[in-house]
């Protein structure tokens, strides 16, 4: 029979070891991430915002890795995916190539996709990133995450990778914390696109 000090010290270690793993992700793929991607952080969940529960997106701005002057403000009138990235982070790596096919695929449909590069140490990783996954759709180049902490409430972009869609009216309708897959993508652009 167990005592109550090794049973104490066996919770302790379990909830060690829980925090550690949290710490580490998936690519989308169903890989751990390397070793090298300290830092990255996940979360969980997507969560879908009815219409009328709907808060206004904060005005995201800033250059693009092509140097371009973009703001969110910009896209009022269309659906915007905006997705937050790093080329540091496998589960933005895993993600990428759905992100460039539901764009592709709902270009013609009022959708506009752009990105939020946060944490790279140099533009060059981060268009080699873009150059790699053939991601034609913007970014804003945000090394500090500036733009990140524009948002407020329950809706923040908390975790790398994190994707909000932002309906027509510029409200956020829904924000997923973890790498999106095709299906995701789908089920959180859709019913906007069919008038929700």
């Amino acid at each position: 029979m167990l005592t109550r000090r090794p049973i104490l010290r066996a919770a302790a270690l379990t909830a060690v070891a829980v925090f550690v793993l949290a710490g580490c992700g998936s690519d989308g793929g169903g890989k751990e991430a390397n070793a090298d991607q300290q830092g990255y952080v996940e979360g969980k969940g997507i969560k879908q915002v009815a219409a009328g529960d709907r808060k206004a997106a904060p005005n995201i701005s800033g250059k693009t890795l092509d140097g371009q002057a973009v703001s969110l403000a910009d896209f009022k009138g269309k659906v915007v995916v905006l997705n937050v990235w790093g080329s540091w982070c496998a589960p933005c790596r895993g993600e990428a190539p759905n992100l460039a096919k539901v764009a592709a695929d709902t270009k013609d449909k009022g959708v506009v996709f752009l990105g939020i590069n946060t944490r790279d140490a140099t533009e060059t990783n981060a268009k080699r990133f873009e150059e790699n996954f053939q991601i034609e759709y913007p970014s804003i180049w945000d090394p500090e995450g500036r733009q990140i902490l524009k948002f407020k409430g329950d809706l923040n972009p908390a975790a790398i990778p994190s994707t909000l869609v932002i309906d027509r009216e510029g409200r956020i309708a829904a924000r997923s914390l973890r790498a999106v897959t095709v299906d995701d993508l789908r089920m959180m652009i859709d019913p906007l696109l069919n008038g929700s």
